[in-house]
């Protein structure tokens, strides 16, 4: 029996026609799944748990990159494969691990259950499966969800204030990076970690050929003005982007990052936690096991 976790916030049916739909798939596909519309998005740990315990042969995740974050953190060392139902607005995971994003196919490759061992990181206890980033993202974000809760508005509808609004302030933070016997002080609108490297430049900006080399990705953005962190996106757009003037990177197994605050806005595939320093990020090499094509 596969699980099939849906997350309340992902796509625009109402839930019975939702559940309905991706039932359908499923048996289209030739799987046996149970569909369990999941309260909130928050819910989906305890509920991949369950699934666990009752004896599900794959759980998925229907949802976008958090709620795969969220249910691929219940799998560690459990040996039950993820399944990923792309349901979110990007879809970062699914794309990287060529999972098809259209829902008919993607039902389709969990019902084959080919899989394949991939890597995790984690900062002070909790998993991300794509990046941690602090600084202006989480910046962005803090201030969108704020706009949607009084304001009643879309996701993107509010982040466009939101980005002004940091363009306007254009938050830095002064942190320090420790790892393999160095540690340096850095003055950045943007640290970014990833599981695993990011293409840099185009075609590839944004996207990991691999997810399976045991290595954190490190990136301290140098810009000091708004301005010219969009001219760093612009440059990266075009293949332009200069390490010396731009971006310092490192590939690293673990690192530490030091601020002199008590807590740090810190976003963990797109949701933002307050943390308190240090922050220890590290690789769990091939700690997931995920259904691909």
């Amino acid at each position: 029996m596969i699980v099939v976790l849906l997350n309340p916030a992902s796509g625009v049916a109402a839930a019975q026609d939702r559940t309905d739909r991706v039932a359908q798939l499923f048996a289209a596909a030739g799987a046996d799944a149970q569909i369990l519309e999941l309260r909130s998005g928050a819910d989906a740990p305890e509920a991949a748990r369950a699934a666990i315990a009752q004896g599900a042969a794959a759980v998925v995740a229907g949802g976008g990159d958090g709620t795969v974050s969220s249910v691929a953190s219940a799998l560690i060392g459990t040996g039950t494969p993820l399944g990923v139902l792309p349901l979110g607005t990007l879809n970062h995971f699914a794309k990287d691990l060529g999972i098809p994003l259209n829902l008919g196919e993607a039902a389709e490759v969990i019902a084959k259950g080919a899989q394949r061992a991939v890597d995790l990181a984690e900062v002070n206890g909790e998993t991300f499966i794509n990046n941690s980033s602090i600084g202006i993202y989480p910046y962005m974000v803090l201030d969108r969800e704020r706009r949607r809760s009084h304001y009643k508005v879309a996701k993107w509808m509010a982040m466009v204030p939101a980005l002004f609004r940091a363009a306007r302030h254009f938050p830095r933070r002064r942190l320090a990076l420790s790892a393999e016997g160095w540690t340096r002080p850095y003055r950045t609108p943007c640290l970014l970690i990833g599981n695993n490297e990011y293409g840099m430049e185009f075609p590839t900006l944004g996207r990991r050929h691999h997810l399976d080399q045991g290595k954190l990705s490190v990136y301290v953005v140098k810009q000091r003005r708004a301005w010219g962190l969009f001219r760093m996106v612009w440059d990266m757009a075009f293949g332009k982007v200069s390490q010396a003037r731009d971006v310092e990177s490192f590939r690293l197994g673990d690192l530490k990052v030091h601020s002199r605050t008590s807590r740090l806005p810190v976003a963990l595939d797109g949701e933002v936690e307050f943390m308190h320093p240090p922050l220890l990020y590290r690789t769990r090499p091939g700690a997931l096991r995920v259904i691909v094509p």
